[in-house]
């Protein structure tokens, strides 16, 4: 049977005191709801209705996913009346409803879930609680079948006593949605179309209620203020960590280690404390990295060492090479195997060539390098005039002295050497020797000014 999903977006989030719809806050990087049409896409859906309210504009500039559609709560009345707004683009048989600050919840979790649901069973995700303070409450009969869910504020001494709560999360067919949602009620002490009255209403109708229990509580737990969106947090990256390590990953300290979006890690890879991994990033069997290294976008190579305190954004990093400490990467940075990055050094759209030595204080930018090149401590590619980007070229085995400058469009011929302190401006031949500096001379029996009285 096809599957919709929709998901509940709405609300303003108030705890939340921000001018940032709720759902937008990130976890690892990514806006809540985001985490949701995700985990939903893992399904066979083959269509997602997002309920906006406030800071819809935001919310659908920012979410992104195939074939999501958009239902506007202009008012919120309830969860029953924001999934009413959402019906009308749902012609699929089976509708699962998720919430887009539960961003935690598995595709696993919800393949299993949703395979409970035929024609006469509605799937319902529960969960059992030693403080089930706040929710709403399972009701069963003599027989543990499911009869109906009480609201807190709606329920009595009894009714609290119930530890088995519910997540909201549900999944049905659409006809009965369609059937049921006319008829809810705002008869209740928060004065909302409870989504959670058409549980009473499938067992009147004779349907089934199945539930299921999430492996670990947290990919059920929602966030109304940012110490839960921290905690979340927290949780989320604990889990990565772990299945990280149970891949043969070493983390010096599992809970110093963030990932922000989507990690390719091979084994025997150890990783330091504070380490930032962001965006789409692989690292190779072997690397090791040093604390407080920040990855983004990047690739590194199989045996590599990063060194502390660098960034690597954008940048494609060979087999066995050396970067930082204090390197700089920036995008476009393209390092073959063996070559080496040394601290405080900065490169920018550049090739630098297998076995080539890039070590201190110095600047790359636009650069062709090849390989075995030396770049002397202090060098400098001057490729921008102001307006327009040139390109330094450095031919294999060259050797560019200490404190030059190369002022681009230029090339260093292969084996040819640059004196230090040299600012280059002419093409340096194969096998030359370029020297453009200030000639020395000393004065003798110089006197050092003194101060004045």
């Amino acid at each position: 049977m096809s599957l919709a999903v929709v998901i509940l977006a709405a609300g303003k989030g108030t705890r939340m005191k921000s001018a940032l719809p709720k759902v937008l806050h990130e976890v690892a990087g990514k806006a809540m709801v985001q985490h949701v049409v995700d985990a939903a896409a893992s399904l066979e859906v083959t269509n997602t209705v997002v309920v906006y309210g406030h800071g819809g504009d935001q919310v659908q500039q920012t979410v992104q996913g195939h074939n999501l559609q958009w239902a506007e709560q202009a008012e919120q009345l309830g969860t029953g009346h924001a999934v009413a707004q959402a019906m009308p683009l749902v012609s699929e048989d089976i509708v699962l409803v998720l919430y887009g600050d539960v961003p935690l919840i598995r595709p696993e979790t919800l393949k299993e879930f949703v395979a409970c649901v035929d024609d006469n069973t509605l799937a319902l995700m529960t969960l059992t609680l030693d403080d089930p303070s706040g929710y709403g409450r399972i009701v069963r009969d003599g027989q543990n079948n499911v009869q109906r869910i009480v609201e807190q504020k709606d329920a009595s001494d009894a009714e609290l006593g119930i530890q088995e709560i519910n997540t909201g999360i549900l999944a049905c067919t659409r006809s009965f949605l369609a059937d049921c949602l006319p008829k809810l009620s705002s008869n209740n002490a928060q004065g909302e179309y409870y989504l959670t009255d058409v549980i009473a209403m499938a067992v009147q109708s004779g349907l089934n209620v199945e539930t299921l229990q999430p492996g670990s509580a947290w990919e059920v737990d929602g966030v109304n203020d940012r110490v839960q969106l921290a905690r979340l947090e927290r949780i989320f990256q604990r889990a990565q960590a772990e299945s990280l390590m149970r891949d043969g990953v070493t983390l010096r300290d599992p809970a110093r280690l963030d990932i922000r979006g989507s990690v390719q890690i091979a084994s025997d890879v150890i990783i330091d404390v504070n380490v930032i991994l962001e965006g789409d990033v692989t690292i190779e069997e072997g690397v090791t990295i040093g604390p407080n290294c920040i990855i983004r976008d990047a690739n590194i190579g199989a045996g590599t060492a990063i060194e502390a305190n660098s960034l690597i954004d954008g940048a494609v990093v060979g087999d066995h090479c050396t970067v930082g400490p204090y390197a700089r990467l920036r995008p476009g940075t393209e390092l073959a195997d063996k070559a080496r990055i040394g601290n405080f050094v900065e490169t920018k759209k550049s090739y630098v060539g297998e076995g080539s030595k890039v070590n201190h204080l110095t600047y790359i930018g636009d650069s062709q390098i090849g390989k075995g090149v030396n770049v002397g401590a202090g060098t400098i590619t001057c490729n921008y005039d102001g307006v327009n980007k040139f390109q330094t070229v450095m031919k294999d085995g060259a050797f560019i002295g200490s404190n030059s400058s190369l002022v681009a469009p230029v090339t260093i011929g292969e084996n040819a050497t640059v004196g230090a302190g040299s600012t280059v401006t002419k093409d340096v031949d194969d096998n030359g020797l370029a020297v453009a500096r200030g000639q020395q001379r000393n004065v003798a029996n110089w006197k050092r000014p003194t101060k004045k009285s």
